[in-house]
């Protein structure tokens, strides 16, 4: 039973000291529990590299993927630093381990067209499911947004500057603010959405856009996961393609395809290091490809003389 206690006190540490979201720090807890699990009753302050390296064994043979290990083991490394600190124990084993390599897969997208086709289901979609539908989506695919932003909106985060263009106030990882302009297509959904919202509160009140009876108050991220792939079905794309990450993916590759830079597209996504914005150039290859044809000497040149 101590071993879930120092669990608990190492998820008050994140929320008090790292400013950690909700979020991150339920990652955290089933990270550590899942391991604490495997232990059957073991101590930490009894735990040698072996059993470490013994856990790490554990998952790969359940197939679990490389990138899902580093994440384990970063949320280990993160509880014995903790564990460390705190002196319940007086030797750090995670530190004799390395995480393993990752491959920069590309991250999934969808055509433009493939995402008019899913905007075109979702507005042809009637009642008030259908017109929320089409918020959600018209609002991660306009924004960038993540899916967990999006769901915690409070209905304050609207505001227009005092030229009156539409903006939404969003707070990202570590609860840092950004503010992102909302495309008039968005922003007329939404006054369209409030003249229907009420019908989702039931008996309730909720400063919450997208209210629920779910247990955080609002529309849960599984949800909207759900009834995007059952979008996909009716706009003819395969459900295995759609996502609310994917979407995102989608926002800034179409932005750089046609012609946003790469500073403006981090700024949009709230990515802390450019490198992580970084991997969507090598998605963006249309845009790539037409700059090369037409700026590049040789392409010049080989249009002269057909």
């Amino acid at each position: 039973m101590k071993n879930e206690i120092f669990v608990e006190q190492f998820c008050e540490m994140l929320i008090a000291e790292k400013n950690a979201s909700g979020h991150t720090v339920e990652s955290y807890r089933r990270d550590c529990l899942c391991f604490i699990s495997f232990l059957k009753g073991k101590a930490v302050s009894e735990l040698a590299l072996e059993d470490l390296q013994a856990y790490l064994k554990h998952l790969s043979e359940k197939h679990y993927s490389t990138r899902t290990i580093a994440r384990q083991l970063s949320s280990l490394k993160q509880f014995f630093s903790f564990l460390f600190s705190e002196r319940h124990i007086m030797d750090n084993p995670v530190n004799d381990i390395s995480s393993p390599k990752l491959s920069n897969a590309l991250p999934k997208i969808l055509t433009e067209q493939e995402v008019t086709l899913l905007l075109t289901a979702a507005h042809q979609k009637s009642g008030p499911e259908g017109i929320r539908l089409a918020t959600l989506l018209e609002l991660l695919y306009a924004t960038g947004m993540r899916v967990s932003e999006l769901v915690s909106l409070p209905l304050s985060s609207f505001m227009t500057t005092e030229s009156g263009i539409p903006l939404i106030l969003v707070k990202g990882k570590g609860r840092k603010e950004r503010v992102l302009p909302l495309p008039e297509i968005a922003s007329a959904i939404i006054v369209k959405y409030m003249g229907i919202r009420a019908g989702f509160l039931g008996q309730k009140e909720s400063l919450y856009l997208f209210p629920s009876p779910s247990n955080t108050g609002y529309l849960t991220r599984q949800r909207i996961g759900q009834l995007l792939k059952e979008l996909a079905m009716d706009a003819g794309i395969e459900p295995y393609k759609v996502s609310p990450h994917v979407l995102r993916h989608a926002f800034a590759t179409h932005l750089l395809n046609n012609g946003a830079d790469l500073v403006s597209v981090q700024k949009l996504l709230g990515h802390e290091d450019i490198s992580t914005t970084e991997i969507y150039t090598h998605v963006a290859t249309d845009r790539l490809t037409e700059v090369v044809n037409a700026c590049h000497p040789l392409a010049k040149l080989a249009q002269h003389s057909m």
